[in-house]
């Protein structure tokens, strides 16, 4: 049942926050009337004015908003040890499919304890938090995500009782800072009062050296790869996995920008850069010339742990190449590719699958002049995500199936997240446009409560996408809670007329609307250029 107070929460109460968070120091009573404020404020009492807390964590000049972070990291990490003690019992280890998902669970609340302790000692800055908790968020999801994949539901109840409490937690102090980064937002205008555009068309995080090897020709190698792979042995190394565990030697844990040139050639290999191996970039020699190839899909492992190539560490790139995943329409869930590597940056790649294709994971991804294949729920994750003058294919799928392109998974209304299509091209791939008629597609259908998507200044082919446009999960699930929504699409799928009726769907006609959606204001508040004729302004 949706909670309304907990929504008319979300909306009303930000400069509330932000002369309480400025004032208040943790001390007891204070504490408490805070507490109110949040969506769980039974939680974030019990918790934020215990002795514990008092002994432990708290100082006389600490925010609230800073308390708040710092108790949902000191429960991440004991969160973190009672998951990883299950070992010890037989009700994991005695079941191959539920060791499976139980193993990406420890990876996902390692990787939880990290995104929270930098939003606790790394980054002031709002925006970094705001990525950071929604990311842990969808940690918290994916762990429970691989019992379902496999119909494990019993095995919930193995779980510690307290990460029901950690995962409010984290929706506490995530509605904290989205409160006091709506209260705070200055705009994102440059000097003169203007938009600020984004460089050669890239986010302005993407430094200038990293901007001139991504605008190379296609086939024209990084003059100073640091790494060559090669099938041949022409290379220094012949598969990718060993031509990444070298990059990340050489990067110095990250300090520097490594380049692994991958020559031409279809390498049948499991990629995965984890989130050690910063600054990592991944040049091919082409779309379909340079190819890395897998078959792995949800009947053998978890969806998380199906993906050809996967990606953790930030400011990752990869450029001219295709990613794969073979397993075919009939075996369901099979990643071609997923990212949760924050600030990772794709430009002339394709991705080639059927479901799930795509895992835009977790963090801030940007997508620019690529392909993506797929039939159902083939872009999806919970990621900041912009996918922009990309071609969207639609392939053809099992009789039984409908085509769905995006299934965006943003669990509270809070987090920062959602899928992006700016100025892209829908379109039926080669063997789908014979057969498009025998089967329905469309824009999306909401993972989860909160789905959130955003198709603007894109043609949609007619014949193709289903005049309703988007389609439900199950039943009424999320129809008032989500955020679909179309502006200026062209083509003749794009007529709206007979479009869902849903409280959550929107047909955007305000520019301002529109412009939170676009790479300076949604992507971790970067500018960008108006490189696919989409002037929009950046700072609205």
């Amino acid at each position: 049942m949706i909670n309304m107070d907990k929504l008319a929460f979300n909306c009303s109460l930000a400069s509330m926050f932000l002369i309480i968070y400025s004032l208040i120091v943790l001390h007891g009573t204070e504490a408490s009337l805070s507490c109110l404020h949040t969506p769980y404020p039974h939680v974030c009492n019990h918790y934020m004015t215990s002795n514990t807390l008092s002994t432990s964590s708290s100082s006389s000049s600490s925010s609230f908003h800073d308390m708040a972070l710092k108790v949902t990291l000191d429960q991440a990490i004991e969160a973190q040890k009672l998951v990883s003690a299950m070992k010890l019992g037989n009700h994991f280890t005695d079941n191959k499919r539920a060791k499976l998902a139980w193993t990406d669970c420890l990876e996902l609340y390692e990787d939880t304890v990290y995104q929270l302790n930098r939003s606790v000692t790394s980054s002031k800055n709002l925006n970094d938090r705001l990525t950071w908790l929604s990311a842990s968020i969808a940690n918290h999801q994916t762990c429970q995500n691989g019992f379902r994949d496999f119909n494990l539901h019993a095995h919930f109840s193995f779980f510690p009782n307290m990460l029901t409490n950690f995962s409010k937690l984290i929706s506490n102090s995530l509605a904290i800072t989205k409160a006091m980064s709506t209260t705070s937002s200055s705009g994102q205008m440059d000097n003169n009062g203007g938009r600020k555009l984004l460089f050669e068309g890239f986010p302005d995080w993407v430094s200038s050296s990293d901007r001139r090897l991504l605008a190379a020709a296609a086939g024209e190698v990084a003059p100073r790869a640091d790494v060559v792979v090669a099938k041949d042995g022409s290379g220094n190394y012949k598969t990718i996995m060993e031509g990444v565990e070298a990059a990340s030697k050489l990067s110095g844990g990250g300090g520097r920008r490594v380049v692994v040139h991958v020559r031409g050639g279809l390498y049948e290999e499991n990629v995965e850069i984890k989130r050690k191996m910063k600054n990592i970039m991944i040049v091919g020699d082409g779309i379909d010339v340079t190819v890395v190839s897998d078959g792995k899909n949800a009947q053998e492992t978890t969806t998380f742990r199906s993906a050809t190539f996967a990606v953790s560490g930030d400011n990752f790139i990869a450029r001219d190449i295709t990613f794969q995943n073979t397993a075919g329409p009939e075996n369901h869930q099979a990643v071609a590719f997923r990212s949760g590597a924050d600030h990772s940056v794709f430009y002339r790649c394709s991705f080639k699958g059927y479901q799930d294709t795509l895992y835009v994971y977790s963090q801030r991804q940007f997508y620019r002049d690529c392909d993506v294949y797929g039939t159902v729920d083939f872009i999806f994750g919970d990621a900041v995500a912009i996918l922009q003058n990309c071609n969207i294919y639609v392939r053809r799928p099992t009789s039984n199936q409908q085509n769905t392109v995006t299934a965006q998974g943003r669990s509270d209304p809070n987090e920062n997240t959602g899928i992006i299509l700016h100025g892209c091209h829908v379109t039926a791939s080669s063997d789908m446009r014979p057969v498009q008629s025998s089967f329905k597609t469309f824009l999306g259908r909401p993972w989860k409560e909160y789905s959130r998507v955003v198709v603007m200044k894109s043609n949609l082919d007619g014949g193709l996408i289903d005049p309703a446009g988007w389609m439900p999960w199950s039943g009424s699930f999320a129809l008032e809670t989500l955020y679909y929504g179309e502006y200026m699409n062209a083509g003749a799928g794009a007529a709206t007329g007979g479009r869902v009726k849903w409280p959550g769907f929107h047909v955007i006609t305000s520019p301002l609307e529109a412009g939170k959606f676009t790479v300076g204001n949604f992507l971790a508040g970067e500018s960008w250029i108006a490189g696919t004729g989409v002037p929009f302004d950046a700072g609205l």
